[in-house]
């Protein structure tokens, strides 16, 4: 599951700390087994960034390959699991707000979508910005 957060037209992008690959992304977690993947999103945002916030599930589906993870991404999941599927959310901040970062990140930015998306490691997250902003024509 994902969370873009959007403030007018730029995308709030987030760097893992070092010990979690580093790498930019946006808000991202799992769905616990008694969860929905909108109450994930929403729990996900307010411990990642402190932002509470309505979320709207973004129109397209995504979905990737643990098998070329490492080891250790592959252990968070189930045995057996191979492909992930992602529900993709846009959650709108404020004009004022900033983030409050948790411990699994060390520095965020606003950008435009096209500079989120060149961040960006995965595909995931590039997919779920090009489609919120294509809900808002940005």
């Amino acid at each position: 599951m994902l969370v873009v957060v959007r403030r007018g037209n730029r995308y709030l992008v987030l760097r893992r700390v070092p010990e979690r690959l580093g790498y930019w992304s946006t808000v991202a977690g799992g769905v616990e087994p008694d969860e929905t993947p909108a109450f994930a999103a929403l729990r996900e945002l307010r411990e990642e960034t402190g932002l509470e916030a309505a979320v709207t599930e973004l129109p397209i589906t995504l979905a990737y390959s643990l098998l070329d993870d490492p080891p250790d991404v592959r252990a968070r999941y189930a045995p057996g699991i191979e492909t992930v599927t992602v529900h993709s959310f846009v959650a709108e901040a404020p004009r004022d707000w900033e983030p409050t970062l948790d411990d699994e990140h060390d520095d965020y930015r606003w950008c435009e979508a096209d500079d989120a998306i060149a961040l960006f490691v995965y595909e995931t997250p590039r997919e779920a910005v090009r489609a919120a902003s294509r809900e808002v024509g940005a």
